[in-house]
C-alpha cells in the first residue's frame, strides 16, 4: 500500500464533507431562526418567483378590502344623512296636509310655511356638509367615482358608482313643471383624431369609437365633427347628454391676381377663371364652390374680397391647393363644432384622454346642471291651502327621489361587503398557498438541524483522524 506525506487524500475528502454538512447546519439554523424556508433566491429560485407574485396578490386584496370598507363607510355617511333629509321631508309633508285645512287662518299658515322654510334650509345645509374625507356626497358633485376593489387593473377590480343624487331642495321634487339644464359650448376641434372605444366618457359611460360619417373625405371621415357626434349620441340613452354640430367653416380672401385656378374640395375639382379683381374675384370662386356644392357639401358666401365656406352637416372642408390662382386658398382640412347639452340633474362630466380642446372642442371636467327658476322644494309656499296641495306631490317626488338615493347606497353596502368577504378569503387561500412555498416545516428543520450536529462532530472527529494517518509513515523511518 503506497504511502503519501504531500497530498493527505483523506484529510482532503474529510474536510470536504466537513465543509458540506456544515452549509447544510447553517441553512437549516437559518431558517429555523427566520421562520423560512426562503431566505435568498438561491434556497428556491422558482419559489421565490412564486411567492412573491403570491405576496403581490395578498397585499393587494387587503388594501382592496380596506378600500371596500371605505366604501361602505362613505355609503353609511351619505345614507345617514339622507335619513335626516328623509325625517324633514316627512315633517314638511305633514305641515303641507295640515296647512291645506280649511280651519286654519292666513297667519296659521304662515307660521306653517316659516318652519317649513327652515326645513329646507336645513336639507340645504346637510346636502351642502355632507362629506367624507373632503368629498362632497349629497350636492351633486359625486359622479363617475370608481372604488379600487381588487389587486389588479382591470374592469372586474373596480365598483363604479355612476353619481349620487342631489339632496339640495332645488334638486328635490323636481316634476314636469321645473327642469335643469347643462351645456358645453364647444370650440372648432383642430384634430382629426379619432374616438377610440373607452378614449371619452360622459358621465361615467364610455363613448365607443367614431366611425365614417359617410359624408367626409374618406382619410378623416372618423374624425369630422359630424362622426365624433354620432358617436356621442349613440349612447345618450345612457349618458343623457345629447351632441349637436354646427359646421365647418373657412373664411379665404381672394386677391387682385387673377387668372385661372383649379384645387380639390371634398374630393372634388373647385375650378375656373378669376378676374384681376379681389371682390369680382371672389364672387367668381365662390360661385365655382356653389357649382358642386351638391357634390362637396360645401357652399360659399361672398362679403367683398372674402368668401366663406361652409359645410354645414358637420363634415370637414378638406382642401387640397391646385392651381390657386387668385382664390387665397390653402391647403388643409377644417373642422366643425361639437356642443353638448343635457336635461339631467346629473349635468355632464366629461373623462378620459381624448376629452381635449383639439379633439371634442371640450376639455375634461364637470359642467354642473342648473335648474329652472322656482323648481323642486326650494319653491314650496304654504300660506294658501292650494299651494299647499300642490306641495304634496313635490314632497312625494322629492321623497322618492331620497327613498331611491338610500336603497342605492343600501346596495352599495352590501355589494361593498361581499367583496370585502370574498376578499378576505382569496386572501387567506393565497396565504396558505404560500406559506407551502416559503414558510419553513419545523418539524423537518429540527431533524436537519439534529443530523448537521451530528455530521460536524463526526466530521471534525474523522478530520482528526485523517490528519493524523500521515504519522505512520514515522514507523517506516524508524525501522
Amino acid at each position: 500500500m503506497a504511502a503519501f506525506i504531500n497530498t493527505n487524500t483523506a484529510s482532503l475528502n474529510s474536510q470536504r464533507n466537513l465543509s458540506t454538512s456544515q452549509t447544510a447546519l447553517t441553512t437549516s439554523l437559518q431558517r429555523l431562526s427566520s421562520g423560512l424556508r426562503i431566505n435568498s433566491a438561491k434556497d428556491d429560485a422558482a419559489g421565490l418567483a412564486i411567492s412573491e407574485r403570491m405576496t403581490s396578490q395578498i397585499r393587494g386584496n387587503d388594501q382592496a378590502a380596506r378600500n371596500a370598507n371605505d366604501g361602505i363607510s362613505l355609503a353609511q355617511t351619505a345614507e345617514g344623512d339622507l335619513a335626516q333629509i328623509g325625517t324633514n321631508l316627512q315633517r314638511i309633508r305633514e305641515l303641507a296636509v295640515q296647512s291645506s285645512n280649511a280651519s286654519n287662518s292666513a297667519s296659521d299658515r304662515a307660521a306653517l310655511n316659516n318652519e317649513a322654510t327652515s326645513l329646507i334650509a336645513e336639507i340645504d345645509r346637510v346636502a351642502s356638509s355632507s362629506s367624507f374625507n373632503g368629498n362632497k356626497l349629497l350636492d351633486g358633485s359625486f359622479t363617475s367615482q370608481s372604488f379600487q376593489v381588487g389587486a389588479n387593473n382591470t374592469a372586474n377590480d373596480r365598483i363604479n358608482i355612476s353619481s349620487i343624487a342631489s339632496a339640495k331642495s332645488s334638486s328635490l321634487g323636481v316634476g314636469s313643471n321645473s327642469s335643469y339644464s347643462a351645456t358645453v359650448p364647444s370650440v372648432a376641434i383642430t384634430s382629426g383624431t379619432s374616438l377610440t372605444t373607452g378614449g371619452l366618457t360622459i358621465n361615467g359611460y364610455n363613448v365607443g369609437a367614431s366611425v365614417t360619417d359617410g359624408v367626409s373625405v374618406a382619410a378623416g371621415a372618423a374624425g369630422s365633427a359630424l362622426a365624433k357626434a354620432n358617436a356621442i349620441n349613440a349612447v345618450t340613452g345612457s349618458t343623457g347628454v345629447t351632441a349637436s354640430v354646427t359646421g365647418a367653416s373657412l373664411t379665404n380672401t381672394a386677391t387682385a391676381i387673377g387668372g385661372a385656378f383649379s384645387l380639390t374640395a371634398n374630393g372634388v375639382t373647385v375650378a375656373g377663371t378669376a378676374t384681376a379683381n379681389a371682390t369680382v374675384g371672389a364672387s367668381e370662386v365662390a360661385a365655382a364652390f356653389n357649382a358642386v356644392s351638391a357634390q362637396t357639401g360645401i357652399t360659399a358666401t361672398v362679403s367683398g374680397a372674402t368668401y366663406t365656406l361652409a359645410a354645414a352637416d358637420g363634415r370637414n372642408i378638406d382642401i387640397v391647393a391646385g392651381t390657386a390662382g387668385s382664390t387665397g386658398a390653402t391647403a388643409g382640412t377644417t373642422y366643425g363644432t361639437v356642443s353638448l347639452s343635457s336635461d339631467s340633474a346629473a349635468g355632464i362630466t366629461l373623462g378620459g384622454t381624448q376629452a381635449t380642446v383639439a379633439i371634442i372642442g371640450a376639455a375634461a371636467g364637470t359642467t354642473a346642471a342648473t335648474a329652472s327658476a322656482g323648481s323642486g322644494m326650494s319653491a314650496l309656499n304654504l300660506k294658501t291651502a292650494a299651494g299647499a296641495q300642490a306641495a304634496l306631490s313635490t314632497i312625494d317626488t322629492a321623497l322618492a327621489t331620497v327613498n331611491n338615493s338610500r336603497a342605492s347606497l343600501g346596495a352599495y353596502q352590501n355589494r361593498f361587503a361581499s367583496v370585502v368577504s370574498s376578499l378576505q378569503t382569496t386572501s387567506e387561500n393565497l396565504s396558505a398557498s404560500r406559506s407551502r412555498i416559503q414558510d419553513a416545516d419545523f418539524a423537518k428543520e429540527t431533524a436537519s438541524l439534529t443530523r448537521g450536529q451530528i455530521l460536524q462532530q463526526a466530521g471534525t472527529a474523522m478530520l482528526a483522524q485523517a490528519n493524523s494517518l500521515p504519522n505512520g509513515v514515522l514507523a517506516l523511518l524508524r525501522g
